[in-house]
């Protein structure tokens, strides 16, 4: 029995056993590879999506549990025409991204946070990206571009 979704944006059915993660049904199926699909244990964090607006590891999240859910990814944060986002325009400003392996699911936790408190101190921005793991930067830079989004003075 197909499962129906609202990815990006569309609605989708999707075809497939119900315990197959989330990860393998975007980038397998729909063709989004923002989303990392990295450590498949929960773990690190780069396949992090929003499901109904909260950011969830997509690794871990069995297909059959989100009938009817809203799964958000790093592919709409750009706009059509391909400009930046204010978060992703920031990170580029701030020199925050090295390998870019972790920060599809960086900008989505930042992006649930944004969604949630318009101005997060720098302890609530760290808090957010706990289940994100990046081993290039030291999250300084990255932290920093968060703040720049929505507390320029605080970024300085």
């Amino acid at each position: 029995m197909p499962v129906n979704l609202v990815v990006n944006g569309e609605e989708r059915a999707v075809a497939a056993p119900p315990l197959t993660p989330l990860a393998d049904v975007l980038r397998d199926t729909f063709f989004l590879t923002g989303a990392k699909h990295v450590c498949g244990e929960g773990f690190c964090g780069a396949c992090t999506v929003l499901v109904d607006g909260k950011p969830a590891v997509s690794c871990l999240t069995p297909v059959g549990l989100l009938e009817g859910s809203e799964i958000r990814t790093v592919e709409l944060l750009a706009d059509p025409s391909g400009d930046l986002s204010p978060l992703q325009a920031a990170m580029e400003r701030h020199d925050a991204v090295q390998c870019g392996m972790c920060f599809p699911g960086i900008l989505m936790s930042l992006t649930a946070l944004f969604e949630t408190d318009a101005a997060p101190s720098r302890d609530t921005v760290r808090t957010a990206l706990a289940g994100n793991i990046c081993r290039c930067t030291g999250y300084e830079r990255i932290v920093e571009a968060a703040l720049s989004v929505c507390q320029p003075e605080a970024a300085q």
